[in-house]
């Protein structure tokens, strides 16, 4: 599948890969917006506690070593054509 099937397919709750990358079990996945009371650091240091705000949903990335990361698409993700979802 090319980005745009992948992209679609987060976007109802999928997992995707590339076939091209070199670690194993490393896929990207969507991360919903939600509304939420700030209460810990590190937005304690930039909004007073309790302040509610939006976290816009994103894109993450899990790595081959198991770490979730933010993920933005290269040049080279983008024009692939060996996207596929993940189980």
């Amino acid at each position: 599948m090319n980005f745009s099937q992948a992209l679609e397919s987060i976007k109802v709750g999928k997992k995707v890969s590339r076939s091209g990358w070199n670690g194993k079990n490393m896929f990207v996945f969507l991360v919903p917006g939600s509304r939420f009371k700030v209460n810990r650091a590190p937005l304690l240091g930039i909004y007073p506690e309790g302040t509610e705000i939006d976290y816009h949903a994103h894109v993450d990335m899990r790595t081959a070593t198991g770490e979730i990361v933010p993920w933005l698409v290269s040049q080279t993700d983008l024009l692939a054509e060996d996207w596929g979802e993940v189980e």
